[in-house]
């Protein structure tokens, strides 16, 4: 009872001094002066009557402790006529007000620049820094990669601006970085406001920038986003400034727009049309994803330009020997022309520079490495023709009518190809322009729930040469009817979003290990992931090809940002035509029962018009983080290859 008691006069107490605060400003001073005098009025008199050396009449004593309470309250305590005390103290209060005012504006003011400065508003005084615009998910590696290429630097930059707020901004970032390497030399300053207002969008400085890039925002509207942003930037920008311009897009059909806002020199990426080649292309040559992999990650080798030096005159397919710990696969000419994979008997200009694979931008050094190669350990294979086989692509989106039009264009004559997914069968018809006749490709259209391990039991999925697992949502098939005359075709799906479709794509990896295990084989699986995260919870074998859409455009954009060249080298990269990476079996080019340096592999790859750019050993391929894959190696490292090893080409399709 006694706790009880105590509780109810602690609230009494609190609600009475809610109701004083309520009262408003003159309530609070009056009673806040009174409280003062009856603290300050009894102590004073204390202390004066407990001093040996105060006045002994009381009148005396009195006029002390008035003195006592005057100089501690700062309003004078003058002794003297009553006018004088009553001057006195109106002198020191209109002092004490106005020093009151003046210390209250000051911390004003001073709380509204720190206001301002933690809602992200001022303006951003820096060059040649890197800015980015928009909030996503890929904000993380995007950051974190052009952090890893300004490691060499002493003084960079990267300026962000979102809708968002400036502390949560830097917060999350700060966290997403801290492991990276090299991430105390790069200062990271985030900004708040809307990418699409040219007057907030002056906040980073865009003007001063070395390159700026428009990450597309998640939903249906993040194309629109990306547009309105790029036309935000030109008018922030008119005038053709040295910052490179690099956006992404997710939609085919809003590609053109975004490169119109973009302008001649502008960069932009089409997510859906790159995932949907990388896709096709790693399902054809198991492994391609680590080399891709490996090849965009600032952390190990990747693409650099470097001077023709002593290679002027000489030919291209000299210059594939001529870098001892750098791979050469083309040329970037004087007037901005990229050619990857030249005829090997193309001369070098003087104003030319070598396009190569090097660990860095510093280690494209030229040493001769033909006289590390075996002549009599190169082979000549017969050319390998293309077979007909049985694929299955598991799941249905907006890139799936893209994977069957770049499968028609990879695979060998009368192979088939089985589609499951919950969307409408004949919509998918449609949209996969069923109506067009295909040269390679045979395809067939079934409705079930890819989740369904009756389903996938059924479809005997060890049978097939090659699976795709690509993400949709979870929505029932609905009937068959007639689709309306739009030029996006309405598939029965919901809208997309990455953690729905990687959850249902984790539930199909689980029936797919299960029924690999039970038929005793591994199945040569390509899955595609919208999240890096949620690749680390794949259930699938190491090594594994995963092609996450968010992480790779990341790097993608991140590389061409710090080399504009680079974007036509990776437009050739990912289209059926024209020159690509693949992996094909070592014992096409080298005898297995010796051991060779990799300039012998280089030099018989040059023979068939192709350049050697690193292998994959079998032996390793379950172990990582490499799995296998060793882009670049030294020309002069001598390794005994196996039948089932591969070596990493830049060839023709």
């Amino acid at each position: 009872m006694a706790q009880r008691h105590t509780t109810t006069v602690r609230l009494r107490l609190r609600y009475r001094f809610d109701n004083l605060v309520a009262g408003g400003t003159t309530a609070l001073i009056g009673w806040f002066a009174l409280a003062c005098l009856a603290v300050v009025v009894p102590a004073s008199t204390v202390l004066v009557w407990a001093d040996r050396a105060a006045p002994a009449t009381l009148s005396g004593r009195l006029a002390a402790v008035w003195v006592s309470v005057g100089q501690t309250l700062k309003i004078g305590g003058a002794v003297g006529s009553p006018l004088y005390v009553l001057a006195s103290v109106a002198l020191a209060l209109v002092a004490l007000l106005f020093v009151s005012t003046l210390v209250g504006l000051i911390t004003t003011g001073i709380n509204a620049r720190i206001m301002l400065l933690r809602r992200g508003h001022s303006t951003v005084l820096e060059s040649g820094h890197t800015v980015v615009l928009g909030w996503s998910d890929q904000i993380f590696p995007v950051v974190g990669e052009l952090v890893t290429a300004n490691a060499n630097r002493r003084r960079s930059a990267i300026a962000v601006l979102a809708p968002k707020d400036k502390v949560e901004m830097e917060d999350e970032i700060c966290t997403s970085t801290a492991s990276v390497a090299g991430a105390g030399r790069t200062r990271i300053i985030c900004r708040n406001g809307r990418t699409t207002d040219p007057a907030e969008l002056a906040r980073v400085s865009p003007r001063t920038a070395k390159a700026v890039l428009v990450l597309p925002p998640e939903g249906d509207t993040g194309d629109a986003q990306v547009v309105k942003t790029l036309l935000a930037l030109d008018a922030a920008v008119p005038e053709s400034g040295g910052a490179v311009v690099v956006a992404a897009v997710r939609d085919t059909r809003n590609h053109l727009t975004a490169r119109l806002a973009a302008g001649p020199g502008g960069h932009v990426l089409c997510v859906d049309d790159i995932i949907a080649r990388l896709l096709v292309q790693t399902a054809r040559e198991p492994g391609l994803s680590l080399v891709y992999q490996e090849l965009l990650d600032f952390a190990g080798d990747e693409f650099y330009t470097a001077a023709a030096q002593g290679l002027t005159g000489r030919t291209f397919g000299e210059a594939l020997l001529s870098f001892t710990t750098s791979s050469v696969v083309g040329l970037l000419r004087a007037d901005g022309r990229v050619a990857l994979n030249p005829d090997p008997g193309t001369a070098i200009g003087a104003d030319d520079r070598i396009i190569l694979i090097s660990e860095d931008d510093d280690t494209a050094v030229p040493a001769d490495a033909s006289g590390h190669v075996d002549e009599d350990a190169i082979v000549t294979a017969r050319p390998r023709t293309p077979e007909a086989e049985r694929l299955l692509l598991l799941g249905w989106n907006r890139r799936a009518p893209l994977v069957v039009e770049q499968l028609d264009q990879f695979v060998g004559p009368g192979t088939t190809l089985d589609v499951v997914s919950l969307a409408d069968v004949v919509r998918m018809r449609r949209a996969a322009g069923d109506a067009r006749p295909r040269s390679h490709l045979e395809v067939a259209f079934h409705s079930g729930d890819i989740t369904d391990p009756e389903l996938l039991a059924k479809l005997d999925v060890p049978s097939y040469d090659s699976v795709i697992v690509i993400g949709e949502t979870g929505h029932e098939a609905v009937p068959h009817q007639a689709a309306p005359p739009t030029p996006a075709i309405d598939l029965g799906l919901a809208p997309e979003t990455g953690t729905e479709t990687d959850d249902r794509t984790l539930v199909t990896l689980l029936h797919l290990r299960a029924i690999g295990e039970a038929a005793g084989r591994e199945l040569s699986l390509t899955t595609e992931m919208s999240d890096d995260g949620n690749r680390l919870l794949a259930p699938a074998r190491a090594g594994a090809d995963f092609i996450v859409s968010g992480r790779l455009i990341s790097l993608l954009m991140t590389q061409i940002s710090e080399s504009p060249c680079l974007a036509d080298v990776f437009e050739e990269l990912f289209e059926a035509e024209g020159n690509e990476l693949h992996l094909k079996p070592v014992a096409d080019y080298v005898r297995t029962d010796r051991e060779v340096a990799f300039a012998t592999l280089v030099e018989s790859a040059r023979r068939r018009r192709e350049c050697a750019v690193g292998y994959r050993l079998r032996a390793e391929a379950a172990v990582g983080p490499a799995y296998g894959v060793r882009l670049n190696p030294d020309k002069g490292q001598r390794v005994r290859f196996g039948e089932h090893d591969w070596l990493i080409v830049l060839a023709e399709s």
